[in-house]
């Protein structure tokens, strides 16, 4: 058992104390949010993740889990601490790291005894040495610590699923001490932990995200060519998929990536890549290609409904994915604000998003569910794979419709047994 802190509660944070609690460590979560520490408190979840709740509620039960705004408490009191903050993108691409040098800074002031301090955050290479530097600077006593990166592999909606049984860890470090203190920490999870230096590591994480958003991309560009020849995506990417060399995992067309991972990483490895003196073209073309894909789905509602101005779209799922309530780089944003000034009237649901959606999506309708939201629209777009939405009552959808139009971005259905329903059905890639 470890005592540990971990400092940000936002997704990666939470997800990350939680699981390290329920492996029987003694947890403390810091944040700088006094209104979310409180709600974490009351055992109020401020994020949706399947089973999050429940596991909060029982490490709290069992006393291993605990919850502070106090950098110096919860420093002072742990042995490993996580920095676990946010670091958004700037306006060029590059990371702001300003939460993660000021985190750092408190983190040397606090500390009275040996810390492994451990970067969980996704930062640019080299960030490592910033936050040694950081910390030797502020810590006047020379209290010993070491620097760790040990970047996160976590996809929303299976977070829980992911840090208990991860393909691999990855674990960054400069000396033997804090190399076993991470090893074992990490080996009741009995997976392989790949043990690297540093810099390595923080670089695994950005060429990682990249690839999978390339490989995103990749797909999306071949359902381009398979309209144009009316040949279907899902039967090439099966055939590609079944390469060993390849594999089915992110072979699946539709209308982009989002979130809060693939875009900012993306963004960061071009910049970093930029002022090592390399242009990653490639990269940028994934860029190009995922905005692309967002156009695309307006262009085939354009298609089927002409003029857009005085009509109803009704908008499938918010989520950037299933099985969270994350909004940020949704693609249904970008889609619903270019329908928007289209003339498009929107109505939209999700069953978890809504009430993140309504901070940022202005003037839409939402519903309660995907047959109120059927009701009087004259074109059905569906932007996220919720498994709700592959247990529609089809019929009775197309009885609710103005128009039995519906643009599957997500390829739910198949389109030869939509057609028999009578419905006027665009796919991505079919």
């Amino acid at each position: 058992m470890r005592n540990i802190c971990i400092i940000g509660t936002g997704h990666v944070g939470l997800i990350t104390g939680v699981c390290l609690a329920s492996l029987g460590n003694k947890v403390i979560c810091v944040d700088s949010d006094k209104e979310k520490i409180e709600k974490l408190k009351r055992e109020v979840i401020p994020i949706y993740e399947p089973n999050l709740e429940e596991m909060v509620r029982e490490n709290i039960r069992e006393d291993r889990i605990s919850f502070t705004t106090s950098i110096p408490t919860g420093v002072r009191e742990s042995e490993i601490i996580f920095i676990s903050v946010s670091t958004p993108s700037k306006p060029n691409g590059e990371t702001d790291l300003r939460y993660v040098e000021a985190v750092s800074t408190e983190i040397a002031r606090s500390m009275d005894s040996y810390k492994v301090i451990v970067e969980k955050s996704t930062v640019p290479v080299k960030t490592g040495e910033r936050i040694k530097k950081t910390i030797e600077i502020n810590n006047p006593r020379n209290i010993e610590f070491d620097i760790v990166s040990n970047p996160e592999f976590l996809r929303e909606g299976e977070a829980i699923h992911d840090f208990m049984h991860p393909d691999r860890i990855v674990i960054g470090v400069e000396q033997e001490r804090a190399k076993d203190i991470m090893l074992e920490l990490y080996r009741p999870l009995n997976v392989p932990i790949i043990v690297t230096d540093i810099k390595s590591a923080e670089l695994i994480k950005h060429a990682s995200n990249s690839f999978l958003a390339l490989k995103i991309s990749y797909i999306n560009a071949v359902s381009q060519i398979c309209e144009k020849v009316g040949t279907d995506i899902k039967e090439v990417a099966k055939g590609m998929g079944l390469d060993k060399r390849i594999g089915h995992d992110f072979l699946e067309a539709g209308v982009g990536y989002g979130g809060s991972c693939f875009p900012k990483d993306l963004s960061a490895f071009i910049k970093i890549s930029h002022d090592l003196g390399y242009d990653f073209e490639l990269l940028k073309a994934v860029q190009r290609i995922n905005a692309m894909q967002r156009k695309k789905v307006v262009e085939k509602v354009k298609e089927l409904l002409w003029i857009l101005s005085g009509k109803t779209i009704g908008i499938l799922g918010l989520s950037f994915k299933p099985n969270t309530d994350d909004m940020r780089e949704a693609p249904s944003v970008t889609i619903i604000n270019s329908l928007q000034k289209e003339g498009g009237r929107i109505k939209a649901y999700d069953p978890k998003a809504i009430h993140e959606a309504k901070k940022i999506i202005k003037d839409v309708e939402f519903s309660h569910n995907p047959y109120d939201l059927a009701k009087g629209c004259d074109c059905l777009v569906i932007l996220t794979e919720w498994d709700e939405f592959k247990r529609l009552d089809l019929k009775r959808i197309k009885d609710l419709l103005n128009q039995p139009n519906i643009i599957d971005g997500r390829n739910i259905f198949e389109p030869k047994e939509m057609k028999k329903l009578g419905f006027n059905y665009k796919g991505i890639g079919r």
